[in-house]
């Protein structure tokens, strides 16, 4: 282990981390451990909400490119996007970042997103995990994996309870494939022979690798707006699973949310996935988001109330269903008009 690349990695990033700090975050890096204030942050009762994730093979493709900055705000998205559909206000954040042997200036890269992502979320960078393991990766190979803690009022819990039958289905506006679908992404990206640095062919002015690269938005000051507003009763972030699988997820087994692929337009990344990659209609919709990065289902009188608070806050909202009553052994999710979608 190169101890002198990691004290100077631990200083580079300290300007970082503190660029996150919030209230009820106490001290700064280098303890043991991280200490945060619940009371200070301004709960009464709070429940706690964690969660982990990664960004995975999406890994390799900024390995490849060699951009290394979007991919920590990744890392903090499919972590705090996953908390703020249950309610929660994330709090604070740690990484975990290994590598087989530490180069500072990638390394500060990388940080340097995930301290943007905390930024866009408000929640704290507080620590985390730099390690060198020369015996498990090799060359410019690195891992990540991030933890994020949230809070939300116990009357305030998002558990999708009150969803009924003529909800509203609104849907936000993805920034591109986000974080899901990477292995399927490369493989397609060999089938065509094209290398990271050429031309995007569905992206005019940007190569194929800073295109596919795009940072995944974070959802959490417009959902919170939302939900402070009232109306919204049920949020699924859009992420391994797609349209199909993720919506369910929040609304059980008695609904359904007739979704309308017309009511919005699929970007045209995911057009040039599926006719290079041979990829079929469904299972484009069960891989990737398609375009839309989270789902609010929200009460129908509050509907437009609530697409103008996204608004607001920066989202691109599209109506794009409504729950109704689930037939006897029907699917979760009924996309009308899925082959069509797929026509520029």
């Amino acid at each position: 282990m190169d101890i002198d690349a990691g004290e100077a990695l631990v200083e580079a990033i300290k300007p970082l981390a503190r660029s996150t700090r919030r209230p009820g975050a106490i001290g700064g890096l280098g303890g043991f451990g991280a200490l945060f204030d619940l009371r200070a942050a301004g709960y009464r009762d709070p429940i706690l909400v964690a969660g982990t994730d990664g960004v995975g093979t999406k890994l390799k493709l900024a390995i490849g490119a060699g951009i290394h900055d979007g991919i920590g705000v990744d890392l903090v998205a499919m972590c705090v996007n996953d908390l703020v559909v249950q309610g929660a206000e994330p709090l604070f954040f740690l990484d975990y970042f290994a590598s087989g042997k530490l180069d500072v200036a990638t390394g500060r890269a990388v940080v340097a997103g995930i301290a943007k992502g905390c930024r866009e979320a408000g929640c704290a960078l507080v620590g985390g995990e730099t390690a060198e393991m020369p015996g498990l990766y090799a060359g410019k190979d690195y891992d990540l994996a991030g933890f994020a803690v949230g809070a939300v009022e116990r009357d305030r819990v998002l558990t999708g309870a009150k969803v009924a039958a003529g909800d509203v289905v609104l849907g936000l506006a993805a920034s591109g494939g986000h974080a899901n679908g990477f292995s399927l992404v490369r493989r397609i990206i060999e089938r065509a022979g094209l290398a990271l640095d050429e031309r995007a062919p569905f992206a005019p002015g940007q190569k194929l690798g800073a295109a596919l690269l795009t940072p995944t938005r974070i959802y959490v000051k417009s959902c919170l707006a939302a939900l402070k507003a009232g109306g919204v009763r049920a949020l699924a972030h859009i992420t391994g699973g797609g349209l199909i699988e993720n919506p369910p997820r929040v609304f059980g087994d008695r609904l359904a949310a007739r979704i309308d692929m017309g009511a919005w337009t699929v970007p045209p990344v995911f057009r040039w996935l599926k006719d290079t990659g041979g990829v079929a209609p469904r299972e484009m919709a069960r891989t990737f988001n398609c375009g839309i990065g989270m789902i609010a289902i929200v009460a129908a009188p509050r509907a437009g109330a609530i697409a103008k608070i996204f608004r607001g806050k920066g989202e691109t909202v599209f109506e794009i269903g409504r729950m109704i009553p689930r037939a006897k052994d029907g699917a979760g999710v009924i996309l009308e008009g899925l082959e069509g979608a797929w026509r520029g």
